[in-house]
């Protein structure tokens, strides 16, 4: 097939358009508390020959491919944009959830679709494999609206960037009709695993070192930059057989809490990127579904499934990954709630699909189903649960806004602060920051106005500060910044900032 440009611009036209009303749809589907998977959902099946649109796509190979790069960039973006002392402290229960969780949950939908619905072995065990994993944007989207405490958030957040890697492994095993013992393949999951996160701390912390001695002529040139050891990380992993999910989650979670240059601007780039790799992923997923295939028997199998998997599977693997971090009962319950599913289990969907595995097109239009009515019960439900089951606060310290720009002729960096409406650096003197030697605030931004600090200037909330440190005590001034945010003038006889 040949693309000339008045094609291109045709293509152009219509891609920007739905690119526009995808955006625009944000703003609605956040405002009702709906995952914005939806509407884009919806957007793709009336582009799609059942819609008005009635533009045909029915490459399951194409749509595998496409839908594993944007999850890759969603990944990261996920990354990215976690604080790693957030996830720390729960992430046994977030590994836990994405591994033993999973395994619990694949064997409980697997009998459920054998005895319940009369699927084939192989079939049933790919319906537990594809709906059991939880959906990275769907959480990082939905649950950082919710005000919850940061160990729940944590746990869910490591849970849906580390539990696509086994299913993965186990959906493409079965599809590729590979013939495995337990023990065969519970060491090619592991290996697979193990050489992902390797490779994700080695790109990822090679990554920062690298980053933070080479000064770019361009800040727009950082985020790039960063995103891209990001890919490099799934890629090469991928090509030496092992996990590229893993691999490209890790890299990003070190990438985003290396101290970077431009933080800020790589932290709204990677979101922009993920916002554009969601909208394409779930139009694209929309125009590959056929709505006449889906019938009464569809629904109500996607029905039982998703009620299988609410009810029984999700709770059970809930339960049992809590040996490894016990947890009150309330929070275990909003977890076994909160497993938010979305894109990830139809793309898996596209692997079988793509394989011309017996009984994948059917696996397909149940899981496309299933998937739409799960988000409508979780998703706008999930801010009441949480109060009802009293887990929700109020409100979090906010930490600081941090930008970071290299000072290279003078070793030293310039740090662009913002302080949040929630921060205790309001009403602290600049005289009382108490920073590091070397360090110092140069520039007080207020109301569009610039004014040069003293050491009796007050600080307030809204502020932007330009604080220039030596590069050798930029970590120790950032801590400083961040522990009298947290803790005010006590903070001068904390050493540690209080949770």
């Amino acid at each position: 097939m040949t693309l000339d440009v008045h094609q291109l611009d045709q293509i152009l036209l219509v891609g920007t358009g739905v690119l526009l009303l995808a955006i625009l749809a944000v703003r609605l589907s956040v405002g009702v508390g709906l995952p914005s998977l939806l509407v884009y959902l919806l957007i793709g099946v009336l582009l799609g020959e059942g819609g008005p649109g009635g533009l045909e796509f029915e490459k399951a190979e194409l749509a595998h491919a496409l839908g594993f790069g944007a999850l890759v960039v969603i990944l990261a973006e996920g990354g990215l944009t976690t604080p790693w002392p957030k996830i720390r402290p729960v992430m046994r229960m977030g590994i836990s959830l994405a591994t033993i969780g999973v395994a619990v949950s694949v064997a409980i939908m697997a009998v459920a679709g054998h005895y319940l619905f009369g699927l084939r072995w192989e079939v049933a065990v790919l319906l537990g494999a594809v709906t059991s994993p939880t959906d990275a944007a769907a959480v990082f989207s939905v649950l950082r609206r919710v005000p919850l405490p940061s160990r729940l958030i944590g746990s869910l957040e490591a849970e849906s960037g580390l539990n696509d890697a086994p299913t993965v492994v186990l959906v493409t095993l079965i599809s590729t009709g590979g013939h495995h013992g337990f023990l065969e393949f519970l060491g090619i999951v592991v290996g697979e695993l193990t050489l992902g996160v390797v490779m994700g701390l080695a790109v990822g912390f090679g990554g920062v070192a690298l980053m933070r001695r080479v000064a770019l002529p361009a800040s727009g040139l950082y985020p790039l930059a960063v995103m891209s050891l990001a890919v490099i990380a799934y890629a090469g992993t991928a090509v030496l057989h092992g996990s590229g999910f893993a691999a490209v989650y890790v890299a990003a979670l070190v990438l985003g809490n290396g101290d970077l240059p431009h933080r800020a601007a790589t932290r709204s780039f990677s979101e922009g990127l993920a916002w554009l790799a969601q909208i394409g992923l779930f139009v694209m997923l929309g125009l590959l579904a056929s709505p006449g295939r889906i019938g009464l028997e569809t629904v109500g199998l996607a029905i039982v499934a998703g009620l299988v998997l609410t009810f029984v599977a999700r709770p059970v693997s809930v339960l049992v990954s809590a040996l490894a971090q016990p947890m009150p009962a309330r929070e275990l319950a909003f977890l076994s709630w909160a497993g938010l599913r979305g894109a990830v289990p139809i793309v898996l969907a596209t692997i079988p699909l793509a394989a011309g595995v017996a009984g994948s097109e059917r696996l397909f239009d149940i899981v496309f189903v299933f998937v739409v009515i799960y988000t409508l019960l979780t998703g706008p439900t999930l801010p009441w649960v949480a109060r009802v089951l009293k887990v929700a606060r109020r409100s979090e310290p906010r930490d600081l806004d941090v930008e970071v720009a290299p000072l290279e002729r003078v070793a030293a960096d310039l740090l662009q602060i913002t302080i949040s409406p929630k921060s205790r650096l309001h009403g602290v003197e600049v005289g009382e920051l108490r920073l590091p030697s070397g360090a110092s605030v140069a520039l007080v931004v207020r109301g569009g106005n610039t004014l040069v600090p003293e050491r009796r200037t007050v600080l307030r909330h809204g502020d932007d500060l330009l604080v220039v440190t030596p590069r050798k005590q930029r970590d120790a001034t950032e801590q400083r910044l961040r522990s009298v945010s947290l803790g005010g003038r006590l903070a001068q006889w904390l050493h540690d900032a209080p949770d």
